[in-house]
């Protein structure tokens, strides 16, 4: 195994709520209300769309908000892996990446590790440039069980609800969590802060049709006939792990290139599905009562108390 070099799941194809659209010569990334479904090819007009894009969009009336998957592995960070990352905006590369505690950064003495006080701390983090980035890793289809689609996301709220579902689900499947039938879901909400706009993101739930009682059951029976096949699961769970921590950041620079422009553009360009933030209001103006009480402190040395 090459040393340096992070060893990731095989790709099959991309999933995104999104794209990347031309406005005043710039290539900006646009949210969207639905699932794609692309090849790793792109074209000058884009990614070019996988087949199962159209075939999975069969009965959902055009618009695919949900799709059914499995999981590689039993650990949920080796499905989902979130953490805090900066990129160099004009050469791609990624330049740190952290978790909160400690992070890999490059440096003119080559990478190194060192603390991590998280974007809202970090001086290299202004501006924006650093922020939490996950990349899901499922299972589309029955062609080809270790390959898989990727689903890169910079959004908050599919950050924190993909990382709850899988843990989640760890546990109560008794760490049958790539057994179990799954959905990729979109959901959308809207709060006060975001002024009436939806915000889409991603959830995980057992397949549609099934209860959690079914699932569990199905996830149970599909475990024991891969281990009468000689299926190992833990075994393949410690070959990603030594994969994944053989490089220093996972994403190749074949790639980053891309990631940067859809995932790390200019931030006055890039879309979210944060929530706003909530912008300050003017202080309140004095009351009559408080006037006269200032009033009478600057005349008199002491507050006016009736």
């Amino acid at each position: 195994m090459l040393k340096g070099l992070a060893i990731t799941p095989p790709i099959l194809g991309r999933i995104s709520i999104g794209k990347l659209v031309e406005k005043n010569g710039k290539r900006l990334p646009e949210k969207d209300d639905q699932f794609t479904l692309t090849s790793q090819v792109q074209s000058r007009d884009g990614w070019l769309l996988h087949p199962l894009n159209e075939e999975l969009r069969n009965g959902q009336d055009g618009k695919l908000r949900s799709i059914p998957i499995r999981l590689l592995f039993n650990e949920p960070d080796l499905n989902f892996r979130a953490d805090y990352s900066l990129f160099d905006r004009t050469t791609g590369r990624p330049l740190c990446v952290g978790n909160g505690l400690t992070c890999k950064r490059l440096t003119e003495d080559g990478i190194q590790a060192l603390p991590c006080p998280s974007p809202d701390g970090c001086s290299l983090a202004q501006g924006g440039a650093c922020k939490p980035y996950g990349r899901l890793n499922v299972v589309i289809g029955d062609d080809d069980p270790l390959g898989s689609f990727v689903f890169r996301t910079t959004g908050y709220n599919s950050i924190r609800t993909l990382a709850a579902r899988l843990h989640y689900l760890q546990a109560i499947s008794g760490d049958r969590l790539a057994c179990l039938p799954l959905e990729f879901r979109l959901r959308g909400k809207s709060t006060r802060q975001s002024h009436g706009t939806p915000i889409f993101y991603v959830d995980i739930t057992v397949r549609n049709g099934l209860t959690l009682e079914d699932a569990l059951l199905a996830a149970k029976q599909l475990e024991e006939t891969r281990q009468a096949a000689g299926f190992d699961q833990s075994a393949l769970d410690h070959a990603a792990r030594q994969g994944f921590n053989n490089g220093a950041f996972e994403d190749s620079e074949e790639d980053t290139g891309a990631i940067v422009e859809e995932f790390f553009p200019a931030i006055e360009d890039q879309p979210s599905d944060v929530e706003p933030k909530a912008q300050p209001t003017a202080p309140a103006k004095p009351s009559l009562g408080q006037k006269l009480e200032s009033q009478a402190t600057r005349h008199n040395g002491k507050p006016n108390v009736q």
